[in-house]
């Protein structure tokens, strides 16, 4: 063995994980390496994972890497992409309409952000044209992202010049001493995350009128180059404005807002008057269904939305008028495990419908809403078969409860009841965001959620949770947001200030995450989101709030309604 001092060599290998290696001049960008294989892939690579930390396509290759191009097919690459469409955008508008505000607010199910334009005039329908004319313009020139590091207080500086007062309340908790910028063009702002490198690579995107303002369309993973037609989303969108509503009243709309106010001892004051909102919404919901007299309830939304808390809360405010529903679990209605159809992967999708025995199902319900006596079946989740369960027989005029993923979907129950039941859809549908550019996702709400809980009721580990994520966002995709708009109610379950109260809990699991595990990763983008709060003590948190669902200690996890 002969070893000694060399000079480099002017090339350097990037090595691919289908064993494939790419040569080219040490330094160059790791872009210009994939291009070379960028026809490989379905969808536009936009980034890279380089020895197990993503990069944008700018970072140069100084040394013999590992490669893993990130495409839009990925959700790590469909978030650049969006993030990078809203920095269009914001730049857009401002050339524009320099004297209006843009808000980048909530996300909708087919591919889009709502967003709406304060301090002037919504726009019209021939000012929306322009907007997008402009930003397509924009694309063709294909006008580069320039990242750069700068002192905090060249950014302070910066956005005081332009009137950002979200972004400089934000920043008063920034930790380190430096902001990473984006600019193009005579503009710069900061984005949480990575981008493309240009605004050539926006190639995908339509603009729409709605009313209180507007959507942006970006295409989903399943088809990254391509825009789903837009359905109409009027209770999504009310429930936004609701949202909007509860935060002027708390006067807190980003999370410098909510800093300020935890700093300021407002802490408790936050928590009362967000929970007095959340029991006034199930009180207004309760009402309803007693107006509309229905005999069945059905509660859905997608994981960690707070469908149990929920479901018991709104329970306590039916009881509280002198109605007292029956709970039935449509967990106990799974067909056999053997029967069970497969998923694309081969193996028992149990988020599937059919799996579901909806005949037995509308059999039942047919029976027990016509006062008969009815013989329930048990499934037994260790064997995987289904078994005799109770029997029951309700009064005259008590209602059914059915909480399950499928409780928008219009083959659930009979038709004879359908028109008759009350649907309500529960789920984090809109967040407090960073500021009015950076909007935080209420999917990483959700899954910040589901990791605490995970951690204290199963023994998951962080890497566990965030593995698995993925196949549970497939299964909503698929099962529960095509009929979100069935609801006769939206209940957003978010809390202004639930992400200081996790963030304590959550932070600890995420820096457990390995450094080679592949969700090492989806860890370091959530520690580096859980950065903006401040910490909130759990205990201002009363015991029947849906953050004690994931928190623990909730006082309704053992509520039962008597069935005497």
């Amino acid at each position: 063995m002969s070893i000694k001092i060399v000079q480099p060599n002017k090339e350097v290998e990037l090595h691919l994980l289908d064993g494939r290696v790419l040569s080219g001049p040490r330094g160059a960008q790791v872009g210009e390496f994939l291009k070379m294989v960028k026809d490989d892939f379905k969808a536009p690579i936009v980034a890279a994972i380089i020895n197990n930390e993503i990069h944008e396509l700018t970072f140069p290759i100084e040394i013999e890497s590992y490669c893993q191009p990130v495409s839009m097919g990925t959700a790590d690459g469909a978030r650049i992409y969006r993030r990078s469409l809203v920095f269009l955008l914001e730049i857009s508008f401002s050339e524009l309409f320099p004297k209006g505000r843009l808000n980048i607010d909530h996300s909708i199910s087919s591919g889009g952000f709502y967003c709406e334009v304060t301090q002037r005039e919504a726009l019209s329908e021939k000012e929306l044209d322009l907007l997008k004319a402009h930003m397509r313009r924009l694309s063709r020139e294909d006008h580069a992202f320039i990242r750069r590091e700068v002192p905090i207080q060249e950014a302070l500086d910066y956005f005081k010049q332009r009137g950002y007062e979200d972004k400089l309340r934000l920043l008063e908790y920034r930790r380190k001493d430096y902001l990473t910028m984006y600019s193009v063009l005579d503009q710069m702002d900061y984005m949480h995350g990575y981008m493309v490198p240009s605004t050539g690579y926006l190639k995908w995107f339509d603009l729409r009128l709605v009313e209180g303002g507007f959507l942006i369309q970006f295409p989903r993973r399943h088809a990254p180059t391509e825009l789903e037609p837009l359905g109409d989303y009027p209770k999504l969108i009310s429930t936004f404005r609701q949202y909007g509503d509860w935060l002027t009243r708390l006067n807190i709309d980003n999370v410098g807002a909510l800093n300020d106010a935890i700093l300021s001892g407002r802490a408790d004051e936050i928590v009362l008057v967000s929970e007095a909102l959340h029991e006034q919404n199930f009180a207004d919901i309760a009402q309803q269904i007693e107006k509309k007299n229905s005999r069945i309830i059905l509660i859905a939304g997608p994981s960690s939305s707070g469908k149990t808390t929920s479901s018991r809360r709104l329970a306590i405010q039916l009881l509280a008028r002198g109605i007292s529903p029956y709970p039935l679990e449509l967990d106990h209605y799974f067909i056999d495990r053997s029967n069970t159809p497969l998923g694309e992967d081969g193996k028992p999708d149990f988020e599937n419908l059919e799996a579901l025995d909806l005949t037995r199902l509308a059999q039942d319900i047919e029976k027990i809403l016509g006062g008969e006596k009815v013989q329930l079946p048990r499934f037994n989740f260790k064997s995987g078969m289904s078994e005799t369960g109770d029997v029951i027989q309700l009064k005259d005029g008590q209602p059914l409860i059915l909480e399950g993923i499928h409780g928008m979907n219009p083959r659930l129950i009979p038709d004879l009841w359908s028109g008759t039941a009350f649907r309500v859809y529960v789920s984090a549908l809109t967040q407090i965001n960073l500021d009015r550019h950076n909007r935080v996702s209420t999917t990483d709400t959700r899954l910040i959620r589901r990791m605490v809980r995970d951690a204290r009721e199963r023994g998951y580990s962080a890497t566990q949770t965030i593995s698995r994520w993925e196949s549970v966002r497939r299964g909503e995709k698929r099962h529960i947001f095509p009929y979100q708009e069935n609801a006769d109610v939206m209940f957003n379950s978010a809390l202004v200030y639930e992400l200081s109260a996790l963030k304590p809990l959550a932070e600890p699991l995420l820096r457990q995450v390995q450094y080679r595990a592949p969700e090492y990763i989806e860890a370091r983008r959530l520690l580096a989101f859980l950065e903006w709060f401040l910490p909130l003590d759990a205990s201002l948190i009363p015991a029947n709030s849906i953050v004690r669902e994931f928190l623990g200690e909730s006082g309704l996890k053992d509520f039962k309604i008597w069935r005497g």
